[in-house]
């Protein structure tokens, strides 16, 4: 999610949701494994302020990929704990008197656990309802350490979708061997991804990255032991929720589907025991 280029073409592993599998083992907590750290959701008003902190990092300047939103802080309109679940929601406006706007016609939200909550492997699951419409771009991802540079920090997106095309989930792995490209990834069919909540997941161990959803792994990145080049990560990652508008990916946006929601029902992190 952090930078997007379309100018070398990868490999890329697609397998049908009720296909065959890049990883075998059901996509489940691991039996040795337990809950280390979760948000439910279940108060009402902001997110928490124990589990989450809100990113405009570059809300003045632009983000990146040419993304066009501006993601707001502390704002019900934009973030809001509420029946159960927390609802991101972008829509289109100017939020013109905000000390850092940079000239964006759309607002949203992006969160994060940085400073509050990292871990090194473990099993990560978010169940959520992905929205629908041209231009919108949700993601789930990790992002190791801010003092090293990306990508060489090491980043696992664990789900990212377009409403260009809703159906397709993709799970992409950036290194510093990656850069310059699209990442190493694979995809999967979701055909109701806008309808209902999916349970959205990454197995992380010092062996392997497997990314799935619901009950099956699609993609699978191995630890080839030749470095921090290639496998940078043995160090702390931080969790981000974002829902974000244009941009390379997601492309043109269809001004006639604002407002437009991101609902995630739970964030669940299990370690081995």
């Amino acid at each position: 999610m952090k930078t997007v280029s379309g100018n070398i073409v990868l490999v890329i592993i697609m397998l049908a949701a009720c296909g065959s599998s890049a990883a075998e083992e059901q996509a489940s907590p691991p039996q040795d494994y337990r809950l280390v750290w979760a948000d439910e959701f279940n108060g009402e008003g902001l997110p928490s302020a124990k589990n989450w902190v809100y990113d405009g990092e570059a809300n003045a300047t632009g983000w990146y990929n040419n993304e066009l939103q501006y993601y707001a802080k502390r704002r019900l309109a934009n973030s809001q704990v509420k029946d159960g679940q927390l609802r991101i929601t972008a829509r289109k406006e100017r939020l013109t008197k905000a000390d850092d706007y940079g000239g964006q016609k759309y607002s949203s939200a992006r969160l994060t656990t940085n400073g509050k909550a990292s871990w090194i492997y473990g099993y990560f699951e978010v169940r959520a309802k992905l929205p629908c419409g041209k231009g919108t771009w949700p993601a789930f991802w990790m992002l190791g350490p801010d003092h090293i540079p990306w990508p060489d920090n090491g980043e696992i997106d664990i789900m990212e979708q377009v409403g260009k095309e809703p159906e397709k989930i993709t799970g992409t792995i950036h290194t510093a061997t990656s850069a310059k490209t699209i990442g190493i990834g694979g995809e999967t069919v979701i055909k109701d991804a806008c309808e209902a909540y999916h349970s959205y997941r990454t197995l992380w161990t010092p062996d392997k990255i497997a990314i799935g959803v619901d009950g099956q792994y699609y993609f699978e990145y191995k630890n080839d032991g030749k470095g921090k080049a290639t496998w940078p990560f043995d160090t702390p990652h931080y969790f981000l929720i974002n829902l974000a508008i244009g941009g390379d990916m997601a492309g043109r946006v269809d001004n006639r589907i604002f407002p437009v929601n991101l609902d995630i029902d739970y964030v669940r992190v299990y370690q081995k025991k």
